[in-house]
């Protein structure tokens, strides 16, 4: 279908997120290395990425502001006999709640939205002390103009046209400027906690 690009890719990023968090985790059980993690996936969408976390043992919340995404995603999850806990929600919302989580997800979500500093910043106030964020965007060259907008929404077909803004897709070096300051905020907001 449509996400056939994501599903070639998760195996690789599945893998690469178990091994950073196993070497985290002091829970961490033979077959279920997230075994004790809270994790959240922003922008969840079907739950690509929340079921295999969820199969490895983390509890797993998955948030989509799209109410579509979360009712495919609640069905293959039944269907899965997997207990994820899906909801119609955002960063935003889920802040005020005062919810707390060990690993946040940001897999291609911060080029979407407006702000995507004060977007990470709220993420980070959700992470728990010593939590850890992992993040996922498309680098902004005429390389990913090419592959993610002409091939994959013009030529492929595989996304809808116009999913991706390709000003708003984020250079390495950006990404890093806007984390560097939400680090060094998340710190100092536990330290007054």
């Amino acid at each position: 279908g449509k996400f056939k690009p994501l599903h070639k890719f998760n195996p690789i990023r599945i893998n690469y997120i178990r091994d950073s968090l196993i070497k985290i985790n002091k829970k961490s059980k033979k077959n279920y290395p997230l075994n004790g993690l809270n994790i959240l996936d922003i922008g969840c969408g079907g739950g690509l990425l929340t079921e295999p976390m969820a199969r490895l043992g983390a509890s797993v919340v998955g948030v989509d502001p799209v109410e579509k995404n979360i009712k495919v995603a609640k069905l293959h999850s039944e269907m899965s006999g997997l207990k994820i806990d899906y909801r119609i929600s955002t960063a935003e919302k889920l802040l005020a709640k005062k919810d707390t989580f060990d690993v946040i997800l940001n897999m291609e979500v911060v080029e979407h939205v407006p702000d995507p500093q004060s977007y990470l910043l709220t993420c980070s106030r959700l992470l728990k002390k010593n939590g850890l964020m992992a993040c996922s965007t498309i680098n902004r060259n005429y390389k990913s103009y090419l592959w993610a907008i002409i091939g994959a929404e013009y030529i492929m077909k595989w996304l809808p046209k116009k999913t991706h803004e390709w000003n708003k897709f984020i250079k390495p070096e950006e990404l890093c400027s806007y984390i560097e300051p939400v680090s060094y905020t998340h710190l100092r907001a536990h330290e007054t906690r």
